[in-house]
This record gives C-alpha cells, sequence and structure tokens, in this order.
C-alpha cells in the first residue's frame, strides 16, 4: 500500500512520517540525579518527591519537585507512606486483599512473593525483577529488562513455576504488571491464591524489599555495573552466592538453599501492629482496673518458627 495511502488512513500527514525522530540520551546530570534518588530511596524507602528534593538540595543539586516527580515516575517509585497518588494501579485491573496479616509460614513454597527494583547503570538504567520464598528467602527466579513493562515480570513468574512448582500464596504490591491480566491469569491458571499488599503497607512485603536493599549494597553499588550484559553476568553471579554461600542470621546463619532443601530453621510472619496491642486493662481486667499500655512489640517481622 502507498504511504500516502496509509496516512489517508490512519488520518496523520505525511510530513510527521518524513520528520526525522531524534533519540535522546540522559545527559550526565540526569543521570546523577537518578543515582542519587536510588541511593537514597534505598536506604529511606518511605521518602517521597519532597523529602528528595530536600536530600538533593543538601547534596548541592537545586532541582524543583517536579523534576523529582518526574525522575522518581522513571524508576518507579513512590513514597510508601500512606498518602494520595503512592500506588502505580491501572485504573481497570482488579486489586486482591492482602491474604499474610497474621499468617505464620511454616515450609517452603507456602508463600512466594514478587517486587521490582531500579538498577542503575554507567550509562542509563535497568529494572530487575524477582521471586522470592519467603520462608527461606530463597531467590527462585530472576529477570531484568531496560522498560517497566508486565512482560519480564510473567516470564519471571512461570520461571519460578517451571523450577519450583507452585506455592500456596502469591503476594505482590499494587503496580500494574502485577495487576495486569497476564501477570494474574498465570497465578489463577495454577490454582495460585493471589495477595496484594495495603495501600501505604510498607511491610508487606518486606523480605522483597530486605532483598534489593542487599543487592545493591553489596554487589550493584560497589561494582558500579556499565551495561546490561555485565549487569546480567554480575547479578547471576550475586544470586548464586546469594542462594547457596551467604549466611544469613534470620536464619540461624543457614544458607537459603540448605533451608529450602531441608524444610527447616526457616520461617516467617507478619503481624498487624494495631491488632498487636495490648493493655493491662484488657490482660487484667479481673483484678486490675489499669489502663497502662504493654511495651511490647508493636509488629513482628521475620519471626522463626520454633
Amino acid at each position: 500500500m502507498a504511504l500516502t495511502r496509509q496516512c489517508a488512513l490512519a488520518g496523520i500527514a505525511r510530513s510527521t512520517v518524513y520528520t526525522p525522530r531524534l533519540v535522546i540520551d540522559p545527559n550526565e546530570l540526569e543521570l546523577l540525579l537518578l543515582a542519587l534518588i536510588d541511593a537514597e530511596y534505598t536506604l529511606h524507602p518511605f521518602y517521597g518527591s519532597r523529602k528528595m528534593v530536600v536530600h538533593l538540595g543538601k547534596a548541592g543539586y537545586l532541582v524543583n519537585r517536579k523534576r523529582v516527580q518526574r525522575l522518581m515516575r522513571v524508576l518507579g517509585l513512590a513514597g510508601i507512606a500512606p498518602g494520595p497518588n503512592t500506588s502505580r494501579r491501572h485504573p481497570q485491573h482488579k486489586i486482591y486483599p492482602y491474604l499474610l496479616r497474621g499468617v505464620i509460614v511454616t515450609r517452603p513454597n507456602q508463600v512466594w512473593s514478587t517486587d521490582i527494583t531500579y538498577v542503575r547503570l554507567s550509562r542509563g538504567f535497568a529494572y530487575l525483577a524477582a521471586v522470592i520464598d519467603w520462608y527461606s528467602r530463597k531467590v527462585l527466579a530472576w529477570r531484568l529488562s531496560n522498560t517497566l513493562d508486565s512482560e519480564f515480570c510473567v516470564d519471571c513468574l512461570e520461571q519460578s513455576l517451571r523450577s519450583y512448582g507452585t506455592p500456596n500464596i502469591f503476594n505482590t504490591d499494587q503496580g500494574c504488571q502485577f495487576t495486569s491480566d497476564s501477570f494474574t491469569g498465570v497465578l489463577k491458571l495454577h490454582g495460585i491464591a493471589i495477595s496484594m499488599d495495603g495501600r501505604g503497607r510498607a511491610l508487606d512485603n518486606i523480605f522483597v524489599e530486605r532483598l534489593w536493599r542487599s543487592v545493591k549494597h553489596e554487589d550493584v553499588y560497589l561494582k558500579g555495573y556499565v551495561n546490561m550484559p555485565g549487569l546480567q553476568q554480575g547479578l547471576t553471579e550475586y544470586f548464586e552466592f546469594y542462594n547457596t554461600e551467604r549466611p544469613h542470621q534470620s536464619l540461624g546463619n543457614r544458607t537459603p538453599i540448605q533451608v529450602y532443601q531441608t524444610a527447616s530453621g526457616g520461617g516467617a510472619r507478619i503481624v498487624d501492629k494495631f491488632k498487636e496491642r495490648k493493655t493491662y486493662l484488657e490482660v487484667e481486667a479481673k483484678s486490675k482496673a489499669v489502663a497502662t499500655t504493654l511495651n511490647s512489640m508493636d509488629y513482628c517481622l521475620d519471626q522463626r518458627v520454633h
């Protein structure tokens, strides 16, 4: 079909087709700001755009909030504190309830979860997705992508299922990659219960968040990867080390693969802190009328099951 006819059918001018398209690479300042925001967010994931503006200002970079918001969107970041627009949900995608509050994880493949993080390169950035087993902290599969779409997340999920079978519950955040039909469809096909973090709940997917911190501080920041092939090779080596050699204090200094294979020494539990708070009045209602709050833990994380 002639180009003139194609343009007529599409309702666009021919000049639009002939106009050269310029591919604009991020400049050095843009890459530096991305790196600074990424590093600070890894340390303080509750930082939103306002606090990031202050942080960058203290580092000597006067950047307005709109630019910081744009850069955080590029990285797929948002402050975890409750508030408007903190979730990247798709308005037409179904959101599933959070199923893990108060659940005690007592064996491998009971609960898996996934998330996406940004990895900076010397001349750009990439996105990393991983699936982790809650009981053992074992990384079951991971994938890299240069775009923030659902395709590489689905690929990561399917690799986990092919290699390790199916979990009872699979937990994600409410990002559009995980609420998409392509992702939830795979879970439904395998009869897996779908759980999604509550909005503003920083602790609902805490084990993957801890994984990202380890990956960045123990590997990415130290090695300063230049390109995707180098990052692919480096993360291959790191995740092998993470699963098979790196001792985990929460696992009694055993490795994730040891705990996963033996089904002992692991476990997890996330408790709603508001339901866990008690008072002496509630505890000793029959004998005392004292309403002093107990000095007990408000929430329980990463608690091994004995």
